[in-house]
C-alpha cells in the first residue's frame, strides 16, 4: 500500500469533515433513518441481553445488514448527494438487507452444504463482499478497501507469485464460500466483536454522554487542575482521559470533548496547533486507559484466553505514564509561554460536581466490578448499559415525587431491583426499564427523558457504523490468512529478522502497525496486526500480552502520526489549524507512547509481566520499581528537550544533553543505563545551578 504524500494529506485535511457526525438530517428520509438506527440499537441490546436468542451466525449477518441499511442512505443524505445517488444508496441498502435475509433464511441449509455452494450461494456471497467493500470505501476512504483488496487478490491469484509468497491456489467458488459465508470471512471474529462488545460499549458511552458524563468529567477536571499553570490544557488531558474510559473511539472523543477543550486552550494562550495536538493525544490515549480501553481489553482477553484483569494489569502502568507525559508536556509549554491558571471565579467546584453527578459513576463502577469479578464483558456491558438507562429514567420519575422520604424510598427500591440481577439475571433489569418507560409517559418532563433515551439509541448506532463496516471488511484479511497461511509467511520474515536483531524486528512491526493504522479504526487494526505480528514476537521471546500490547499501542499512535493522523484531522476544524502541524505537535506530546512499548519488550516488568533479564537478576518487584523510575526520568528529560524550557529557556546544548540522557535511559543495556543516570545527574546539576543563579 502506498501512503499519501504530505501534500495530498494536507489537501485532504483542508476538507476533512465527517458527514456522519452531523446526525440525522431533518427530512422524511432523515427521520426514517433515525428510526432504523433506533431499531438497530434495540436489536443489538435484545440479542446481547438474550431477550432474543438467535444463532451467532444469524446475529452477525443481521448486524451487517443493518450497517448496510443505515450506512449507505445516511451517508448519501448527509453529503447532500443528488437524487439519483440517493436512490442508488437505497438500492445498495436493500441489497444488504437481502443478503442478511438470505443468510438467516438459509442458515441450516448453508451449514449442510458448507464447502459445496450452490450457484445462488456464490451470487449472494459475491454481493455481500462487494457491498462490504463499497460501504467501507464510502465511509472511510480507499485505505482499508485497498489493503483488503490486495489480500483478496492474493487469495485468487497468489499461486502465481514466486516462493515463498505463493500458495497452492483456490478457485473462485472456494474463495467466495470462505469469505461470504461461515465464520472466517466478513462474518468472522471481527464482526462478532463488533456485533457484541463494540456496539454495546459505544451505546454505553452514548447513554452516559446523554446523562451528562462529559459535563461531570469536565467540571471535575476544571476544579482540580484549572487553577494550575497551564490549567486549560491539563483539563483537556484529564477530561479526555476520563472520557476515554467509556468511549469506544478516540476520534469521536476528539470531536466531543474537543469542542470544549480546544477553544478553552486557545483562549488561555496556547498555540492552535499545540491545543489540537493535546486533545488528539489525550483522546487517543483514552483507548489505552482501563477499564474499557476502546473495547480492545475484552477482545484481547478473549483472543489470548486470559482473564480480563490480566489485560488491565498489563495496561495500567503504561497508561499512567502516557498521561503523565502529556501532563508534563503541557506544563512545560505553559511555563515557556508563561500561561498561568484560570481564576477561581471561572472554575466550577469539583465537590459540587461530584455531589450532583456522583450517581453517573455508578454504572461505570458496576461495570468495572463485574469485569474484575470474572463476568463476561458481554454480560457486564449489558448490565452497565441497563443501569445507565435505569438512572436516566429513574431520575426523571424521582423528580415527580415529593422530596424527602418518598424519594429516598424510590431510589432504595430501584437500587434493590438493580442488585437483583445477580440473583435473577438480566431479565429483572429489563422489566425495571420497561416499567420506568411507562412511568415516564405520565410524569412531567418524562417524555423529554424518553426522547433523550431514544436519541442515545440512534446516536450509538450512527457512531458504530464506521467501526462495524471496518470490522466486516477486516474479516476478508483474516479470512485470507486462515485460508492461505499468509500470516505464517510474514511472521517467519519477522522472526528471521529478529534472530539477527530483535530491535529491527520491533521496528518492522511498528512500521507495519502504523501503516495499517492509517485510515483504519484502532480495533480492526489491532485484530489484523495481532494476528500477523503477535505470534512472531512471541516466537522471539516477547511475552504474550506484551507482544499484543506492542501492536495495540502503535495501532493507536497511527492516528497521531503523519501523514494521515485521523485524530489530528478531526481536531483541525475545531482548532482552525493545519492537520499536519497538529500532527507534529501530537507526536511530540505523545512521545511516551512511542517508547513505552519498546521498554516493555526488553523489560516486561513495565507491564507487570514476569520474564526479562532484569527481573531474573534483581527480582520482580525491584525490576518494576527500576523500570518505572527509568521511564519517568526519560519522560521528564524528553519533555524538557522538546519544549526547551525547565524553569528557564534551555540552550540548544542543554536540550541535546537532555535528549541524549533520555535516549540512554530508554535502551535496556547496563552500560546505557549507567550513562543515562550519569547524564541525568549532570543535567539536574545544571538546572539546579541555573535556578540558583536566577533572581527571585
Amino acid at each position: 500500500m502506498t501512503t499519501p504524500s504530505p501534500a495530498a494529506a494536507e489537501a485532504a485535511n483542508a476538507t476533512f469533515h465527517d458527514p456522519l457526525a452531523e446526525g440525522f438530517p431533518p427530512s422524511v428520509q432523515g427521520r426514517l433513518l433515525f428510526w432504523i438506527a433506533v431499531v438497530f440499537s434495540a436489536f443489538q441490546i435484545a440479542t446481547a441481553a438474550h431477550l432474543i436468542d438467535m444463532p451467532s451466525q444469524v446475529v452477525r449477518a443481521v448486524h451487517v445488514g443493518f450497517l448496510m441499511l443505515l450506512g449507505f442512505p445516511l451517508l448519501a443524505l448527509a453529503k447532500g448527494a443528488a437524487p439519483s445517488i440517493r436512490l442508488l444508496a437505497w438500492g445498495l441498502a436493500a441489497a444488504g438487507v437481502a443478503v442478511a435475509f438470505y443468510q438467516w433464511w438459509e442458515y441450516v441449509p448453508l451449514l449442510m452444504r458448507a464447502g459445496d455452494p450452490l450457484p445462488r450461494d456464490i451470487a449472494f456471497g459475491t454481493l455481500a463482499i462487494a457491498l462490504t467493500f463499497a460501504a467501507a470505501w464510502a465511509m472511510m476512504g480507499p485505505a482499508l478497501p485497498l489493503i483488503a483488496g490486495m489480500f483478496l487478490a492474493y487469495c485468487l491469484f497468489g499461486q502465481h507469485l514466486p516462493a515463498p509468497l505463493d500458495h497452492r491456489g483456490y478457485d473462485y467458488a472456494q474463495v467466495i464460500d470462505h469469505m461470504g459465508f461461515g465464520t472466517e470471512g466478513i462474518y468472522g471474529v471481527p464482526t462478532y466483536v463488533s456485533s457484541s462488545y463494540i456496539f454495546l460499549f459505544i451505546l454505553f458511552g452514548a447513554f452516559l454522554e446523554k446523562a451528562g458524563m462529559i459535563k461531570l468529567f469536565t467540571d471535575v477536571s476544571l476544579g482540580l487542575v484549572g487553577h494550575r499553570m497551564g490549567g486549560a490544557a491539563k483539563v483537556a488531558v484529564l477530561s479526555s482521559g476520563l472520557m476515554g474510559t467509556i468511549s469506544g473511539s478516540g476520534v469521536a472523543n476528539v470531536v466531543t470533548t474537543g469542542q470544549f477543550t480546544i477553544p478553552l486552550m486557545k483562549r488561555f494562550g496556547y498555540r492552535p496547533a499545540f491545543a489540537g495536538g493535546v486533545e488528539a493525544t489525550a483522546s487517543m490515549g483514552g483507548q489505552i486507559m482501563p477499564p474499557v480501553m476502546g473495547a480492545v481489553a475484552f477482545i484481547m482477553a478473549e483472543t489470548l484466553g486470559v482473564e480480563y484483569v490480566e489485560v488491565v494489569k498489563a495496561a495500567l502502568i503504561p497508561a499512567i505514564l502516557y498521561f503523565a507525559a502529556a501532563f508534563w508536556m503541557v506544563h512545560l509549554e505553559a511555563g515557556r509561554m508563561n500561561l498561568r491558571g484560570l481564576t477561581a471565579a471561572e472554575l466550577p467546584s469539583p465537590r459540587k460536581a461530584l455531589r450532583e453527578g456522583w450517581h453517573l459513576i455508578l454504572p461505570l463502577a458496576v461495570l468495572v466490578w463485574l469485569l474484575f469479578s470474572g463476568y463476561t464483558p458481554l454480560f457486564a456491558g449489558t448490565v452497565g448499559l441497563g443501569l445507565t438507562v435505569m438512572l436516566i429514567l429513574g431520575a426523571s420519575v424521582a423528580l415527580g415525587l415529593p422530596a424527602g422520604t418518598i424519594r429516598y424510598i424510590f431510589w432504595i427500591g430501584l437500587g434493590l431491583i438493580a442488585a437483583a440481577f445477580l440473583k435473577f439475571g438480566i431479565h429483572i433489569v429489563a422489566l425495571a426499564v420497561a416499567a420506568l418507560v411507562v412511568a415516564n409517559i405520565f410524569v412531567a418532563g418524562g417524555r423529554k427523558t424518553l426522547a433523550d433515551v431514544r436519541d442515545a439509541l440512534a446516536d450509538g448506532a450512527r457512531t458504530a457504523l464506521p467501526v462495524g463496516i471496518a470490522c466486516a471488511l477486516v474479516g476478508i484479511i483474516i479470512g485470507t490468512m486462515t485460508l492461505t497461511g499468509a500470516a505464517n509467511t510474514f511472521g517467519q520474515f519477522i522472526v528471521g529478522v529478529g534472530e539477527k536483531s530483535l530491535f529491527l524486528s520491533l521496528i518492522l512491526t511498528m512500521i507495519t502497525c502504523i501503516v495499517l493504522g492509517m485510515g483504519i479504526p484502532t480495533i480492526p487494526n489491532y485484530i489484523i496486526t495481532s494476528s500477523i505480528a503477535g505470534p512472531a514476537l512471541l516466537e522471539l521471546g516477547v511475552p504474550l500480552i506484551v507482544s499484543h500490547m506492542f501492536v495495540f499501542y502503535f495501532g493507536i499512535l497511527a492516528d497521531l502520526t503523519p501523514p494521515v493522523a485521523l485524530a489530528c484531522f478531526a481536531a483541525a476544524p475545531i482548532a482552525k489549524e493545519r492537520g499536519l502541524t497538529i500532527s507534529l505537535n501530537a507526536v511530540k506530546i505523545a512521545a511516551a507512547g512511542f517508547v513505552i512499548p519498546f521498554m516493555a519488550v526488553y523489560t516486561p516488568a513495565l507491564m507487570l509481566q514476569d520474564g526479562g533479564p532484569l527481573a531474573s537478576e534483581i527480582g520482580y518487584i525491584p525490576a518494576v520499581a527500576y523500570i518505572v523510575l527509568k521511564a519517568v526520568l526519560a519522560i521528564g528529560l524528553w519533555g524538557a528537550a522538546v519544549i526547551g524550557w525547565l524553569g528557564h529557556r534551555l540552550a540548544v546544548w542543554e536540550r541535546v544533553l537532555a535528549m541524549v540522557a533520555a535516549a540512554a535511559l530508554i535502551a535496556a543495556l547496563p552500560a546505557s543505563d549507567l550513562a543515562g543516570f550519569v547524564l541525568c545527574a549532570a543535567f539536574a546539576a545544571l538546572m539546579w545551578r541555573a535556578r540558583g543563579a536566577r533572581p527571585a
